[in-house]
Formats: C-alpha cells, sequence, structure tokens
C-alpha cells in the first residue's frame, strides 16, 4: 500500500481504501491497465487480468461505486417493479425469486432496486420515474402482458430489459420464460390417459401472456389426444380461489360436467376444492383436479394438489444473468431462453369413477 494510503488511514483512524494506483504499484502495472483488467476489457490477457483480480481481492480493492457510475454510466443496478395487486399480490414464492435475483446479482458485484405499484397505471408512474433518476441499468419485467405498454416505453427510452414471459411483438425483446403452454397440454394428455374424456380449463386473466400460452395448451393437448374442443368446457378466467370457486361450479353444473378440472393457477384450484366440498364431491376420486404454479399451500391440502412446479429461485437468477448481459451490449434475439415446470404428482388426479351423466345427477341433487 502507497504512502498517501497509509497516511490516510492514520488520520481517520479507518483502515485506509485500496485504489487502483495502490494495485498497479503493488503489481508493477500501469494504472489505465488494471483498470481494463478489472472491467475485463478485451486487449488485456487472460493472465493479466487474473493476476489483477487475485490482487485485488487479496488487497481488498473495490470500486467506488458513485465514481464507477459517473465515469461509465452504469450504476450496477437491476431494477424491478412489482405489482401488489391481485395475482402478484399473492405470489408465496416471491421471497425465492427475489433471493434467486439477489444471489446473481451479488455474484456479479450488482445490487438490486425494489419498488412497488398498485396498478398498470402506476406501474408506468414508477418504471418512469425509476429510468429519469437512473436507479437502475435495465429491469426485468415480471407478469408480461400480450401487448405491454412497458416494453413499448423502455423501447422508446432505449433502457435494457428482461421479460419474465413473453409479449406479441418480440422485436428488441430478451426473455426467459417457462413453457407453461406444454404443462397444460401434458396435463390434459395425463388425464386423458387415465380415461377422462370430458376435460374443462380454467383460464387465467384476459390480457396476459401466460393466460394465453396456457389455453393455447390446452387446446393443444386436446388435439394430440383427439379429444374435440367444447367451448362449454373453458370457464371464466380465475387466478383466486373465489373465482376458481364460481368457475368450478359453472363448469359443474353443466349438462355433460367434466370429470377432470385444470387450472391456469393454482390458487383458482384451491376454489374448485371448495365447489366440489359444497357439491358433496370428493377431489382425486369424484373430480380430478390439475393445476400449475408449485405454490405450498397446495401440498396442504387434502389430497394435496397435483401442479406444475417452477423454481422461481433459478428464474430470478437467471433472468439477471441475461439481463446484465443485455445491459452489457449482448442482442436482444441471442437472450431467449425457455426452460419446463416439474410435475409433481400428488393425490388430486386420478381414473375417472363417475361418468358425466352420473356426476351430473350427484350435482344436480345439491343444487
Amino acid at each position: 500500500m502507497n504512502d498517501l494510503a497509509q497516511r490516510r488511514g492514520k488520520a481517520t483512524g479507518r483502515r485506509p481504501r485500496v485504489t487502483i494506483s495502490d494495485l498497479a504499484d503493488s503489481l508493477g502495472l500501469a494504472k489505465g491497465t488494471v483498470s481494463r483488467a478489472l472491467n475485463n476489457y478485451p486487449d488485456i490477457s487472460e493472465s493479466t487480468r487474473q493476476r489483477v483480480k487475485h490482487a485485488a481481492e487479496v488487497m481488498g480493492y473495490s470500486p467506488l461505486s458513485h465514481a464507477q457510475a459517473i465515469r461509465t454510466g452504469v450504476v450496477r443496478s437491476v431494477g424491478l417493479v412489482l405489482q401488489t395487486t391481485e395475482h402478484d399480490g399473492h405470489r408465496p414464492f416471491l421471497a425465492s425469486f427475489l433471493a434467486g435475483i439477489s444471489e446473481a446479482a451479488s455474484a456479479a458485484d450488482w445490487s438490486l432496486t425494489v419498488a412497488t405499484a398498485t396498478s398498470d397505471e402506476d406501474t408506468a408512474r414508477v418504471l418512469g420515474r425509476l429510468v429519469a433518476s437512473h436507479k437502475a441499468d435495465g429491469f426485468i419485467l415480471p407478469r408480461t402482458y400480450m401487448d405491454d405498454p412497458r416494453v413499448d416505453f423502455l423501447k422508446s427510452n432505449h433502457v435494457p430489459f428482461v421479460l419474465f414471459g413473453r409479449t406479441r411483438d418480440t422485436d428488441g425483446c430478451a426473455w426467459f420464460d417457462i413453457e407453461s403452454e406444454k404443462a397444460i397440454e401434458e396435463a390434459v394428455c395425463i388425464l386423458h390417459g387415465l380415461g377422462h374424456r370430458r376435460i374443462a380449463f380454467v383460464p387465467g386473466r384476459e390480457g396476459y401472456t401466460f393466460s394465453e400460452l396456457r389455453l393455447q395448451g390446452y387446446r393443444s393437448g386436446l388435439a394430440m389426444c383427439g379429444l374435440p374442443e367444447d367451448p362449454a368446457l373453458i370457464g371464466p378466467g380465475a387466478l383466486n380461489p373465489e373465482a376458481g370457486e364460481a368457475a368450478a361450479r359453472a363448469l359443474l353444473a353443466l349438462d355433460a360436467p367434466p370429470t377432470a378440472i385444470v387450472c391456469s393457477a393454482d390458487r383458482a384450484a384451491f376454489g374448485t376444492y371448495v365447489a366440489a366440498a359444497t357439491l358433496g364431491l370428493e377431489v382425486g376420486r369424484d373430480l380430478s383436479v390439475l393445476s400449475y404454479d408449485g405454490v405450498p399451500e397446495g401440498g396442504l391440502l387434502a389430497p394435496a394438489l397435483s401442479t406444475f412446479s417452477v423454481d422461481m429461485q433459478a428464474a430470478g437468477r437467471r433472468l439477471t444473468e441475461l439481463l446484465i448481459r443485455r445491459i452489457r451490449g449482448e442482442t436482444p434475439d441471442s437472450l431467449r431462453e425457455l426452460a419446463l415446470a416439474r410435475f409433481l404428482a400428488r393425490g388430486s388426479h386420478g381414473q375417472p369413477r363417475l361418468s358425466p351423466a352420473e356426476l351430473s345427477r350427484r350435482v344436480r341433487s345439491k343444487l
């Protein structure tokens, strides 16, 4: 450590901060070479880069974030605006998602800037404020819409972003997403393999990309199994237990009710349990239920909910890694990845015990 750093330490009573000059002096290199090695410039050899980074770690060097931001225009922060209403407000895996983002950000020596909003309009306002004040270098956009105004805003302001989802216009978009449409398709095929022929679907809210994709997956599953599509078996959208109960009751009141229901979201599936109980039906025996999300509460139901599970911590990590690469200049179309959900086979599905006609008589006796 040089004499000036030692004098600063003695004057303040604190351990002096290691500077690039200190690193350069200890290594016998020019300051510019050290700086370029720390910032991964391609004109620096790998051996020099590793030597500099090792010395920085041993000596406890860390750059001053505000000075680095002034010099590079990068604040080394990942942005996230969470909407606390409707489905997002009840995400039990939010902690895992944030943990994954924080983990990947820390590994890259970045930070996470999180803000909340209460509506689509408030989300636009909060996002605009964060962009104007340059609180983050780019944003992770969860819960995408087919036509997403956040995407249009960030594109027009040349702000990097990565979608946790997909959108209709893919131009300029990077994403990491779970192929939930494949999961719903598989759910239909599982039920068909057990002998179900009247399989209903409860979609999510209109406008969300995942809602449209999962509906496509349901239709694709029917086609793969050679089952005709009956519009009456597509219930109203539901993302919470109350709406899920209403959707299930409407489907079960049909003249030829379904013997199985696939839900777009676990929280809606919780409502099917309530509907079944009030109509004298036993989930897993009289009525099969499959769903998507893998929320922990599903495992506590009786019987436990069969569902497709998503590793939200891994998703948060990957989104952050892709966003940092996007901020550093990689093209959006090179940063598009899809993963699959994992099926948790539990007790809420099985072979049909009642025919649609028998099920209808049972339900009508309770109405």
